[in-house]
């Protein structure tokens, strides 16, 4: 076991906390980023990314990445391997974390990026599929679905909103939904129901994405009807996956706010949270936009704000230091 000290500890290793790291590191704040489970975040798991600004061709979601990584490197980050398990904020800063290899983490101040995952169907064919015909994210891959048949599986606002940004690409739209009626907010059903693109088919459950992923990805659905239970399948080219995200949160509910969806809240318009020198950034604090350029902006600043933090920090201890000398 050995003990690390940093002025900036970041927890979660996707696009919100490397950007963190590159500007903290580049202010000379030496900053340890320890990685987690899914070193790299979501967009290890991204195959074609062709909206992250500066990229003129498709790239690949994990060698985008692994630049991020060597960028925060190069300008000083220290990468750690391990999984935070636990972590005191009370008592800071400064702030204490512990690794699952025992390693004991110390930062003056603290950015929280762990992210959020996609809640998935867990049905076959759903992993193997995936990046080969579908999706947790339109926003994301909808520009790969131009004039295909796509499906959106869902019935709250996140499965509507998915249905709508689709159109844009897709003249065929089918919201499958398991029950008879959606949860969506009303407004956002009067546009469904209003948009000649999209059709809805009620009272149906996904049990597996068909196709093959080495010869053109996916062909299509296999729906069960939930009143009678007769089996179908539906042909479609891409399958978004749409019943929500669920914030990687768990170290930190009873340290921390959260709004009532278990995201770390924030002061409006800064990633700063209810604890002073404990910041959040990306997917962790960010239920809307879910973007890879969104969360690098916000740990841009969550660095910022954490300079400017310790600055004060070190600022008011002089003074204090002082009154005590002059005592």
């Amino acid at each position: 076991m050995a003990k690390h000290e940093t002025k900036m500890l970041i927890i979660g290793s996707g696009p919100a906390g490397l950007t963190a790291a590159i500007y903290a590191a580049r202010a000379g704040m030496e900053p340890i980023v320890v990685q987690g489970i899914q070193p790299g975040g979501q967009l290890t798991i991204t195959t074609d990314v062709e909206n992250y600004p500066g990229f003129r061709d498709v790239i690949q979601g994990p060698w985008l990445m692994q630049e991020m990584q060597a960028q925060a490197e190069h300008v000083g980050t220290r990468m750690m391997w391990d999984t935070i398990t636990e972590v005191d904020i009370a008592n800071g800063p400064p702030f204490v974390a512990i690794g699952d290899s025992g390693d004991e983490y110390v930062g003056h101040t603290l950015v929280i990026a762990t992210g959020a995952q996609a809640k998935w169907l867990g049905v076959p064919g759903e992993q193997e599929l995936s990046g080969k015909g579908v999706s947790a994210c339109a926003t994301c891959d909808g520009f790969f679905y131009r004039g295909k048949k796509v499906a959106v599986i869902g019935g709250g606002n996140t499965a509507v909103e998915e249905a709508l940004y689709l159109t844009n690409h897709s003249d065929d739209v089918t919201l499958i939904h398991r029950r008879g009626e959606l949860r969506a907010e009303k407004i956002l059903q009067d546009r469904l129901f209003a948009h000649p693109k999209i059709s809805v088919l009620w009272n149906k459950k996904v049990d597996e994405f068909l196709g093959d992923p080495l010869q053109g990805g996916l062909t299509g659905l296999r729906l069960t009807d939930t009143e009678n239970g007769e089996s179908s399948t539906f042909d479609c080219e891409g399958g978004f996956v749409a019943i929500g995200h669920a914030p990687s949160t768990e170290l930190f509910k009873g340290k921390l706010e959260m709004d009532e969806s278990g995201y770390i809240a924030v002061e409006a318009g800064t990633p700063k949270t209810n604890h002073a020198g404990v910041f959040a950034c990306g997917d962790v604090m960010d239920h809307t936009y879910r973007q890879a350029v969104t969360a690098a902006g916000t740990g841009c600043m969550a660095a910022l704000d954490a300079e400017r933090f310790l600055a004060t920090l070190e600022f008011v201890r002089n003074e204090e230091r002082a009154e005590q000398a002059a005592e």
